[in-house]
């Protein structure tokens, strides 16, 4: 949404055509639908126009003088500057093989002339869509790509620490929760841009053949479909998807499994009975299915809202971790969100079997080193991990203690620490971990750290049960 003297603007469009009458119809088509509009009466003048200022999008004559359309596109997909930006043609040219043209320059869409106002506002709003999405895509993309370059730079620089020594473990996992989101994504940007291609054009003609009752139908579908819903398990959209197949079979209408399908996809949980009149007429089936299509795009749009949501989680957990480097000073921090930051590195290898359960009290934000405690909670996490075979549960409690310390308590159900050697854990170079595995160093330099910020650490340490307990003053 842009805005400008306080107007917000649905998008920027450049509409380019040599014939008065039609650009003035398209301007006032735009400008009435809320968007910021610049006509242009020439492809010469166009070319200047859309450098000086690049628009969200171009409506683009054929046939006009000194320079058509197909130039101005090609000279438009020739500079890195325009090249994505997206190009409707509308034009009165209506043979195959213009069209052909249009799309090999580059183009994305092509409206003939004369034409309906209801389709040149349903597809600049689709091509609008389409280009957020992508940039939206592009910029992840980026972020994700820059932080995996420097997450192996980091590597490179810092095999030979401690902190290295941790983060090179957790390289695999991050990676795989970058790369997660990032399908989900592709996988959603490719069922919208597969519907579009498939779908688009019919779509205005659908519109224009429902009766009332059947766009009140189509209506009501859509309508369920964007309800927000309790999630509910396989088992339960099983039982629904069977009861809703027999109440199709019995108003003894075809393609019940199909139906069903759909409806249950729909949201349509109960009250089929409402439905059935309309899945009895010939139109029905269609008009469910392109229901059925649209929430499938509702659906993807918003998976791929929670792909970059949980994308961006896992990018600014890497860049806090990264963010402070041994200041000289101290800084006001929070620990709490030091802890998630780690948490969120190690969810890999967490969520494969591990219960994670945070009690968390509010807490001040306290003067420290924050890179350096975030070494001591990824160090305290990984043993605890470890000693469980990443298989138990593992207990994080954060809480003040009496007013003047913030205590942190990890705790996990492993095997525990021998008795034998708990005197020695704090030792430098001391492991039980085979051969180059474990440096020995970790808890040395944790306990290195705590002093350093005047704090304590202890642990107990039975089979079954080790805690360990870091008190810091506030």
């Amino acid at each position: 949404m842009e805005q400008m003297d306080g107007q917000e603007f649905k998008g920027n469009i450049i509409v380019v055509d040599d014939t008065p009458a039609n650009l003035r119809l398209l301007v006032e088509i735009l400008r009435n639908s809320s968007y910021k509009v610049r006509p242009v009466p020439n492809g010469r003048l166009a070319i200047p126009a859309i450098h000086s200022s690049p628009p969200d999008l171009i409506l683009l004559d054929i046939m006009m003088p000194e320079m058509d359309g197909y130039e101005v596109c090609c000279r438009l997909k020739s500079s890195p500057e325009t090249q994505d930006i997206p190009v409707i043609f509308i034009s009165a040219i209506n043979e195959v093989m213009d069209k052909v043209k249009a799309f090999n320059v580059g183009g994305v869409d092509y409206i003939t002339k004369p034409f309906q106002v209801e389709e040149v506002l349903v597809r600049v709003q689709t091509h609008l869509a389409v280009r957020s999405l992508q940039k939206n895509l592009q910029q992840k993309n980026d972020d994700l790509a820059q932080t995996l370059e420097q997450l192996q730079s980091t590597q490179n620089q810092l095999i030979h620490s401690e902190k290295m020594a941790a983060l090179g473990q957790l390289v695999a996992g991050v990676a795989h929760e970058l790369n997660t989101p990032l399908g989900a994504i592709r996988s959603s940007i490719g069922n919208i841009t597969d519907f579009l291609e498939k779908n688009l054009d019919q779509l205005p003609q659908f519109f224009k053949s429902l009766s009332t009752s059947e766009y009140d139908y189509f209506l009501a579908l859509i309508q369920r479909a964007l309800q927000d819903r309790e999630p509910i398990s396989t088992r339960e959209e099983r039982k629904i998807r069977r009861q809703i197949r027999r109440e199709i079979e019995a108003a003894e209408i075809e393609q019940a499994d199909t139906l069903a399908d759909m409806l249950v996809g729909l949201g349509v949980h109960g009250d089929v009975e409402a439905f059935l009149p309309f899945l009895k007429l010939k139109e029905g089936e269609d008009i469910l299915n392109t229901a059925y299509q649209l929430a499938s795009l509702y659906r993807s749009a918003k998976n791929i809202g929670t792909a970059t949501d949980r994308a961006a989680k896992v990018v600014f957990a890497l860049r806090t971790y990264a963010r402070y480097d041994s200041q000289s000073e101290k800084v006001e921090a929070n620990l709490i969100e030091g802890i998630e930051t780690v948490l969120t590195l190690y969810y890999n290898q967490i969520k494969q079997g591990v219960e994670a359960i945070k009690h968390y009290e509010p807490i001040p934000k306290i003067w420290c080193y924050p890179d350096e405690l975030n070494q001591v909670w990824t160090n305290l996490i990984q043993n605890a991990l470890q000693a469980m075979d990443h298989q138990g549960t593992l207990t994080i409690e954060v809480k003040l203690q009496d007013d003047e310390k913030i205590a942190v308590i990890i705790a996990d159900n492993g095997k525990g620490i021998p008795p034998e050697i708990q005197d020695r854990i704090f030792d430098p170079f001391f492991t039980t971990k085979p051969a180059g595995e474990g440096s020995g160093l970790g808890l040395d330099i944790v306990q290195k750290i705590i002093d350093k910020h005047e704090g304590e650490i202890s642990f107990t340490s039975q089979p079954g049960e080790t805690v360990f307990t870091v008190l810091l003053p506030v």
